[in-house]
């Protein structure tokens, strides 16, 4: 299949293009973890905390996820 077909069908977005793909060695590029020690006030962690259960996830996935959507947004952007 040529890539102008591929590209029509992902368009379309009403088949699967994936079986196009050889996916089994597939994977993220720089997704392994790196840990970060950052210290917070104490009204920052609660108020992590609040929303984190109102959410129902963990402090720690909440903190990922708006820093990621903040660097979606900056890297959209430039």
């Amino acid at each position: 299949m040529k890539l102008s077909g591929l590209d029509k069908k992902f368009d379309a977005g009403k088949e699967d293009i994936l079986q196009h793909f050889d996916v089994t060695r597939a994977h993220k590029v720089k997704a392994e973890p790196k840990r970060v020690n950052i210290d917070f006030p104490l009204w920052m962690v609660q108020a992590l905390d609040r929303e984190s259960t109102r959410l129902g996830v963990t402090r720690q996935s909440l903190i990922k996820l708006w820093l990621s959507e903040r660097l979606d947004d900056k890297n959209a952007s430039s």
